[in-house]
């Protein structure tokens, strides 16, 4: 088991990875305004970084010291070029390394990666294995390994899934409570993931669990801990415009003296304690002005590799809930760089 897994408070929280939006600008955001116990990057391809693709991808690579612990989440179907992709990002100071096996879109499924997975255990342990080779080959040390996947492919596959993935000595496994096919127009189904927080202890496992699905803030993440005993909670969709949806996780001080849990191996960590915080809500001027911070950033960092179209969907995130919402997000949405957002923003302001 990894060092900074075994550190983390019960539950632990984690910023899910998501294409096209927890690039290095979006994460820098949470990193200063609410920090996760967790951070992912987004899924990158590993046969992309093994090719001409590099240079591009490389962008999706960067991170600052302050996200950490950071995991990097690689998908591919070839194990010769997972190892090779592994052995990269596992050089650049990762905290771990993260595998796709659970990602819907239909052009990673072609290329036999994300969910496709569920459907080949062979091809999916030989993927696990690429990685930790990849990982050997850097001589890195202390590199995590972890999967990130779904409850099965167009049916429950737990019970057959679960126990192979948990049998190839992985350090934290994610599990969307839905099956590929039901996608996210069904509600997760947390019961089964209590499911695999049991077979893990049955099996007698270090791994950690990690619930995801339909978690709207930390109180909710909290309260599905408890419900199902996993180590730790993944939030994907609800922190789109809210980077401060972890800043509860920093209030007040945890006692590790009092507050501890016993755990199914009878190690002992830090607790956090039951009691619900309060959600951070921030002023309609400092939500405004935090997202001109991220879309300055996000010019400074990505502007000349990503289209500035990616930011409005960040602006649909922020803009909404008050006044004058609507007509502030259709101008937005006709911006192309960070000056227009921050004069239709100083514009409305003015006038609010």
């Amino acid at each position: 088991m990894k060092k900074f897994w075994e550190k983390l408070p019960k539950p632990f929280f984690c910023l899910a990875p998501m294409a096209d939006v927890t690039d290095v600008a979006f994460r820098s955001m949470f990193a200063k305004y609410g920090k996760p116990d967790v951070t992912w990057t987004e899924f990158v391809s590993a046969d992309g970084l093994v090719s001409g693709g590099r240079e591009v991808l490389k962008y999706d690579l960067l991170y600052t010291e302050k996200e950490r612990p950071i995991m990097v989440q690689l998908f591919s179907s070839h194990p010769d070029k997972m190892r090779e992709a592994a052995c990269y990002v596992a050089s650049l100071g990762f905290d771990g390394i993260d595998i796709n096996m659970g990602c819907p879109d239909k052009s990673i499924e072609k290329q036999g990666a994300g969910a496709a997975m569920m459907k080949d255990m062979k091809k999916a342990g030989e993927i696990i294995q690429a990685v930790k080779d990849g990982i050997k080959d850097s001589k890195k040390k202390n590199v995590s390994i972890s999967v990130k996947t779904r409850i099965g492919y167009s049916k429950n596959q737990i019970s057959e899934w679960i126990p192979f993935l948990l049998s190839q000595d992985i350090d934290a496994l994610t599990i969307h409570a839905r099956t590929r096919k039901e996608m996210s127009d069904v509600p997760a189904r947390w019961e089964h993931v209590k499911e695999v927080v049991d077979i893990r202890n049955k099996m007698g496992v270090k791994t950690k669990i990690i619930g995801n699905g339909d978690v709207v803030d930390t109180d909710d993440g909290r309260r599905k801990c408890e419900e199902t005993g996993c180590d730790g909670i993944m939030i994907g969709r609800a922190v789109f415009g809210n980077p401060w949806i972890f800043k509860s996780l920093r209030s007040g001080r945890i006692s590790k003296s009092t507050n501890i849990s016993l755990l199914g191996d009878s190690s002992l960590r830090p607790r956090r304690p039951a009691q619900v915080f309060s959600q951070y809500v921030p002023s309609l001027q400092e939500k405004l002005k935090i997202m001109l911070e991220h879309t300055k950033l996000y010019e400074k960092l990505l502007g000349k590799v990503k289209n500035f179209a990616v930011m409005k969907k960040h602006f649909k995130a922020y803009v909404n809930g008050f006044d004058g919402a609507k007509e502030l997000r259709v101008k937005l949405m006709e911006t192309h760089n960070y000056k227009e957002v921050e004069k239709i923003v100083g514009s409305f302001l003015k006038k609010h």
